[in-house]
């Protein structure tokens, strides 16, 4: 079993990688293409996977930032989330890895409940945003979002460190498990 290290490489000169994992190809590709237009002074590299672990054969970049994406209409992409978690080693989780809930929009139509993947992020402690990744200009924010956490979790960033980040993102966005 292969599991995703974070210092498996050495970090690339001026370049910041994202994995996007999650079961939804098109909504995937089209954050993936939002946040390339972003301006970014890091060379930026997304890569996509339905699912950890990765391919062994592969040559890849060292990872900066894993991003979980939850499609809330779809128990599949919880349950495909879940499996992959268990690909990657338990540094990442210190402020290298987000979860992204989308399709909260339209509520009615979930089959996953936010109060669940608000219970996972919370458990591996862990950011969580939501996003309708399938309305544009939500998109486009959460790319411009996404690019200025990766470049924070690749060092990009002069004074912040990955863990000012998540303590920053959970004290401001996660609700206490109390509330759930």
């Amino acid at each position: 079993m292969s599991v995703l290290r974070p210092l498996d490489k050495l970090p690339g000169l001026n370049t910041a990688t994202i994995l996007l994992v999650g079961t939804e190809d098109a909504l995937l590709q089209q954050l993936a293409d939002a946040m390339l237009k972003e301006d970014c002074a890091s060379d930026l590299k997304v890569h996509l996977a339905k699912s950890l672990p990765l391919p062994s054969n592969v040559t890849r970049p060292r990872i900066d930032l894993i991003v979980f994406v939850v499609n809330l209409h779809s128990k599949y992409s919880l349950r495909n989330v879940e499996e992959s978690l268990h690909h990657v080693d338990a540094a990442f989780f210190l402020g290298k890895v987000g979860f992204l809930a989308t399709g909260a929009g339209r509520e009615s139509h979930c089959s996953v409940h936010r109060n669940t993947v608000a219970k996972l992020a919370h458990t591996y402690r862990s950011p969580l945003l939501f996003c309708d990744l399938e309305v544009e200009g939500f998109r486009a924010t959460m790319a411009q979002r996404l690019v200025r956490m990766l470049q924070i979790c690749a060092g990009h960033v002069p004074g912040v460190s990955a863990l000012n980040l998540l303590s920053l993102l959970r004290s401001s966005e996660n609700p206490s498990l109390e509330d759930l």
